[in-house]
């Protein structure tokens, strides 16, 4: 497979949405953000059709939950070796339908093959049953099961369309359930190509099942039908979403927006901060969710650090190319651009400042914003706390770190933080106090992002349950409790009057007390 080749050879495109249904005969074109170029003509589904998929899928369930858990994991496993052999392919349809850096694409390609090898090698320490404490030791044996929700439903947005098109859905198929999955319809591909890939790996048809179209009536009709529900995407549609799953009484996992901060103590790096900034600032063209939107500086090394930071944002490459030197690419929509642009805008005619960038750049596409760094920001101003969801940072002097934690906490939302300081057990005190559901040390937030070990996910705002580790599988299950118990019973034995039986329990129950048993 190979994406430059989409005008040569459109069997490409054709073989990736020849996975969707179609029947409505209804498309919906998709264009390249470097160029806006049309890519695709994608298929979009009917109402109706989401529903026939899902019983598709349902029927598809039973079988597959009875697939033995070593295949399962075999599936993951081949998926990841074949997601690192294609990954050139992969990284050239990534940057063609969303617009970003080679090198950021590069860390979807990393995170799906984590994601796949980590559940893969930990299958049965996760869904084994699990042995836990009974009412009375030698008499009570609790297992604990974890038994499939059945069909999930993933809804998953377009600025990381492999990794949070793909990774989520992972866990789900391993616990034995089937998917049934909307991405966004401009990075549909990115995601067609994992679920090709899973095929490849031996993964059956029906058990992972795309639908694209949009969200009020693909998404509407996909959150009606499925057991579960995990979504990736802004605030405003989550509340949607979990106003629908509550009154179906089906679970739901939402990672929503954030306006992420970082801390830089007086006695951090500065040299490792500034790197770490213009990452956390301006990677995927600051359109992630865990990106930095709000820089609060210790006041010692302020100015210090803004000359280092903004040293290394005016050398950043801004270029539509495939060459992994180039440090941020384009935003993915005329809507992303008009809404930093407003932002900007916006913050400037309040009184702003613009350190850095601050303009559009049409001379290198048609969707380029330049990295942009702003000083005077004030809550008057939209960019102070919603979110911008691209390549714009505020920053701002702290004098102490108590105002610091106060200010990262002055927000609705709460999904990553970043924390930068040589004091490591100082640095992780300071994160216990931040109020989000990731926090990174010394980094803005890959260490979270690629420990899969570890649970992700936003306090407040920013959402609701985790993906990642032990949380990230077991959302897709229902916890069934197995108790067995012999000898002692829980009545009067023959003979045993029922107050005899209690004051027997009475004793009993003081007795493990003493022991120290639970």
């Amino acid at each position: 497979m190979s994406v430059a080749a989409f005008d040569d050879d459109p069997r490409v495109v054709e073989r990736l949405v020849g996975q969707l249904p179609s029947s409505s005969a209804r498309t919906q074109d998709t264009f390249a953000p470097f160029t806006g170029q049309t890519i695709a003509a994608v298929p979009v589904s009917t109402a109706d059709e989401v529903e026939e998929v899902v019983a598709q899928a349902r029927a598809a369930q039973p079988s597959w939950a009875t697939t033995a858990l070593e295949e399962r994991a075999r599936i993951l496993l081949d998926f990841h070796d074949l997601v690192l052999d294609r990954q050139s392919d992969i990284l050239d349809l990534i940057q063609e339908e969303s617009g970003k850096a080679r090198k950021h694409a590069f860390e979807e390609v990393a995170h799906v093959a984590m994601t796949a090898r980590y559940y893969g090698l930990t299958a049965a320490r996760h869904l084994g049953p699990d042995r836990r404490i009974g009412a009375f030791p030698g008499f009570t044996k609790v297992l604990v099961n974890r038994v499939p929700k059945g069909v999930v439903g993933i809804i998953s947005p377009w600025n990381y369309p492999f990794t949070m098109g793909i990774s989520d859905g992972l866990p789900a198929l391993l616990a034995g359930n089937v998917v049934v999955h909307r991405p966004d319809t401009q990075t549909a591909l990115s995601a067609l190509v994992g679920v090709e890939l899973l095929r490849e790996a031996g993964l059956p048809d029906d058990v992972w099942r795309p639908v694209c179209g949009p969200g009020p009536v693909v998404g509407t009709a996909l959150v009606g039908a499925v057991d579960y529900v995990c979504f990736t995407g802004s605030t405003r549609t989550g509340r949607t979403v979990a106003t629908q799953a509550a009154a179906r009484l089906v679970g739901a996992s939402l990672e929503l927006g954030g306006k992420n901060p970082m801390l830089i103590c007086a006695d951090a790096s500065l040299s490792r901060a500034a790197e770490g900034a213009v990452r956390g600032c301006f990677s995927s063209a600051g359109q992630l969710c865990v990106s930095m939107e709000r820089l609060y500086v210790a006041d010692e090394i302020y100015e210090r650090f803004v000359e280092r930071f903004l040293h290394r944002v005016s050398g950043m490459k801004v270029a539509g190319d495939r060459d992994f030197d180039t440090d941020m690419g384009s935003l993915i929509s005329q809507l992303q651009l008009a809404t930093v642009t407003e932002h900007v805008e916006d913050a400037v005619a309040k009184g702003a400042t613009v350190l850095a960038g601050g303009r559009a750049r049409p001379d290198l596409g048609p969707l380029f914003f330049e990295p942009t760094v702003l000083s005077g920001v004030t809550p008057a101003m939209t960019c102070y706390g919603t979110e911008t969801f691209g390549p714009v940072v505020s920053i701002y002097r702290f004098h102490d770190e108590a105002e610091a934690v106060e200010r990262a906490n002055a927000s609705s939302y709460g999904l990553n933080a970043s924390i930068f300081s040589r004091d490591l057990p100082r640095a992780r005190r300071l994160a216990a106090q931040v109020r989000c559901g990731t926090v990174n040390i010394n980094e803005a937030y890959a260490a979270s992002f690629a420990s899969i070990d570890s649970p992700m996910g936003g306090m407040g705002q920013s959402g609701l349950g985790r993906r990642q580790g032990a949380e990230g599988i077991h959302r897709f299950t229902d916890p069934q409790a197995v108790a067995t118990q012999r000898g002692l019973r829980f009545a009067a034995m023959p003979g045993l009057s029922d107050r005899a039986y209690a004051k027997l329990m009475t004793a009993s129950l003081r007795g493990l007390k003493k022991l120290g048993r639970p």
